[in-house]
């Protein structure tokens, strides 16, 4: 089956590209582009060309299963430049996205065109590369310098109206695309053509320009390669003929992609491609979800709803009185007031999140409810009455789930009638913003129930990663063993601040005791010390004894530093020294390189357990979690793979 048609409307030749799911880029759409170039070329009839794609969305970008492949002919920069040299003039007409490859193919083309909904954009340094076909070369030419900047060293996509605003498309509609481009076409032809892209002039900028950006974009990297390399080869474009920007990209183009940050962001790039739709759920149909219920107003309940409500999803919001009703509101409000103040949301679109939002104190208005999610206190009893009271008032088909980061969830299902359609969903704060969503099953809980867990996830747009039951999940264990592996550090000498330094240099944002004193140290102590109330034998942290003594973390002014009044920036605290001196047993020195390695291995060992354990089913999961949830760098491809423990 060809990949693409040609059809003949008068003067103007339509090519519909129709290569599902994406209409990506493979060989054989590549050479039955080279071929119709020459098939118009050769019919003195055709004039114009439109070019569209037939599905969900225009050229997605790269084959993903040619990745690691060596390339086969035609290449694409080839392609883009027979697609600009065609006799004809080309113009792209772009629904959903054109990312990659296929906004390189775009700009190839004299015009572009596209509906109001659609987006374009280059992520390639999100998979640890650069643009390879000119997305470094051309973007410039079209939108000047520092938007392809911006646009080319995040790896962000832009909808149409700021594309058509930067000068990267030329028109957009609102419907009907293939025959507004071929009026379009039409009504070109009656002007004269703008000259190609690559003909295009380009103003440099100053060295200034170069400097502030490389320091912008450095630190935006977190350590990633790929988005330095990048605003070099913009820089070359803009300071050098055509021709040589395009050998230098292509260049830098195939440094990257053999090295270990590419190989450790393909491995990302496939985990979360396949998380949220896994194999043994592949057969199974989630039940629907048009209504849903939150339990609890506080921090995490409200960025569930929020979450819920951007996805479109009415929810009627439940607190135990009228004050907590009102501060939950107020707080799920604010979440949609700073989406405003950053340019997320309109007013308008904030007003109609909150208007989809339903307060109450009366379970009974849960009666419709196709889904409910508790995010309750962490105590069993609490978390017990809520579902006591779902269970009377929701219809028996009615997904019940909890939010619990700690607590057994089998405990908190116990006695409740129907349990198949009870699972854990355990959302990271803030719940809007995190995409890590750990799914929870217990033994009881139905296929059906579990697939609807993996459904909501795609709804939220989240990374979904199926745990099975211990202390923590999957997320909460690894950082109790990554913490607990510091401390150890610590007793054996080696000092807070180079713990904290080796970390944030290996890529993290934080290391992890500024990252305790930023959510608090008292939030596990109060689990330890739970788990010391039920019986269970808990030893003592080093952070037990800081808690004791008043230091939880910045909230008090003091937890592993301290703190001054109004100021964020940790200090060396020589309270921390006195309290902990006769636990510093000794003098190891390790040079940050080595105190990285070691923790990441910490993680990984963890990980392995939690592996044979039944836990998790794949290394990749794991990676994800630490990823989406944890902060470990996305360049580093989570610590299963950074420490090779795939297996």
């Amino acid at each position: 089956m060809s990949v693409l048609t040609i059809a003949r409307d008068g003067a103007i030749a339509t090519v519909t590209v129709d290569n599902p799911p994406v209409n990506a880029l493979s060989q054989a759409l590549r050479e039955g582009l080279w071929d119709a170039v020459g098939t118009l070329d050769a019919d003195p009839e055709i004039r114009a060309v439109v070019l569209i794609c037939a599905g969900r969305t225009f050229i997605a970008g790269a084959d993903v299963t040619e990745f690691g492949k060596p390339p086969q002919e035609p290449h694409l920069p080839d392609l883009v430049d027979r697609i600009e040299d065609a006799q004809k003039p080309w113009i792209a007409a772009i629904h959903g996205s054109a990312l990659g490859g296929g906004f390189e193919v775009a700009m190839g083309c004299r015009f572009r065109v596209a509906l109001d909904s659609a987006s374009v954009g280059l992520p390639e340094v999100t998979l640890g590369i650069v643009p390879g076909a000119s997305g470094t070369v051309r973007t410039p030419r079209l939108a000047g310098v520092e938007a392809a900047v911006d646009l080319v060293t995040s790896g962000k996509p832009v909808r149409a109206a700021k594309a058509l605003s930067l000068g990267l498309i030329d028109a957009v509609f609102a419907d009907d695309l293939h025959t507004n481009a071929l009026a379009f076409a039409r009504e070109a032809l009656t002007r004269g053509l703008p000259p190609p892209v690559s003909l295009r002039p380009i103003s440099s900028p100053n060295a200034a320009f170069w400097e502030d950006r490389r320091k912008t974009v450095t630190k935006a990297a977190k350590g990633a390669e790929a988005p330095l390399r990048a605003l070099d080869c913009l820089r070359k474009a803009a300071e050098a003929p055509f021709a040589e920007a395009m050998a230098y990209e292509r260049q830098t183009f195939l440094d990257l992609r053999g090295s270990d940050q590419a190989a450790a962001l393909r491995h990302v790039f496939f985990a979360e491609r396949a998380a949220p739709r896994p194999a043994h759920l592949r057969d199974v149909d989630p039940l629907p979800l048009r209504r849903a219920g939150v339990i609890g107003g506080g921090t995490m309940g409200a960025g569930i709803a929020a979450a819920l409500r951007d996805a479109g999803i009415p929810v009627t919001l439940i607190e135990r009185d009228d004050d907590a009703l009102a501060r939950g509101t107020a707080t799920l409000r604010a979440i949609f007031d700073g989406a405003v103040k950053r340019g997320k949301l309109t007013d308008a679109q904030a007003d109609g999140r909150m208007a989809g939002v339903a307060a109450t104190t009366d379970y009974a208005a849960l009666s419709d409810a196709d889904l409910v999610i508790e995010a309750v206190f962490e105590d069993i009893a609490v978390k017990r009455a809520v579902f006591d009271q779902l269970a009377a008032v929701c219809r028996p088909d009615a997904v019940l789930a909890t939010n619990t980061s700690y607590l057994d969830p089998r405990l908190i299902a116990e006695g409740l009638p129907n349990p198949g359609r009870f699972i854990g969903l355990h959302f990271f704060s803030p719940a809007n913003v995190m995409r890590l969503l750990e799914i929870v099953p217990v033994p009881e809980t139905a296929p059906q129930t579990l697939a609807t867990g993996f459904a909501l996830a795609r709804m939220l747009n989240k990374i979904p990663v199926q745990s099975g039951i211990c202390e923590g999940f999957i997320g909460n264990r690894i950082l109790k063993q990554y913490r607990a592996g510091a401390e150890a550090l610590l007793r054996q000498g080696v000092p807070v601040a180079d713990i904290d330094a080796a970390m944030r240099g290996y890529g993290f944002a934080m290391g992890p005791f500024e990252a305790q004193d930023l959510g608090g140290l008292d939030i596990a102590f109060l689990q330890r010390e739970g788990a010391r109330a039920a019986g269970r034998d808990v030893p003592e942290t080093l952070g037990d004894i800081l808690v004791r003594a008043g230091r939880k973390g910045q909230k008090t002014g003091g937890g592993w530093y301290d703190y001054a009044p109004g100021d964020r920036r940790p200090q060396p605290s020589t309270a921390v020294s006195d309290l902990l001196a006769g636990r510093i047993t000794g003098a190891v020195q390790m040079d940050h390189d080595a105190i990285a390695r070691h923790l990441v291995a910490e993680m990984a060992a963890e990980g392995r357990a939690i592996l044979d354990e039944g836990i998790a089913a794949r290394a990749s999961d794991i990676d994800l979690v630490e990823i989406h949830g944890y902060g470990f760098p996305h360049w580093r491809g989570g610590p299963m793979f950074a420490t090779g423990r795939q297996g």
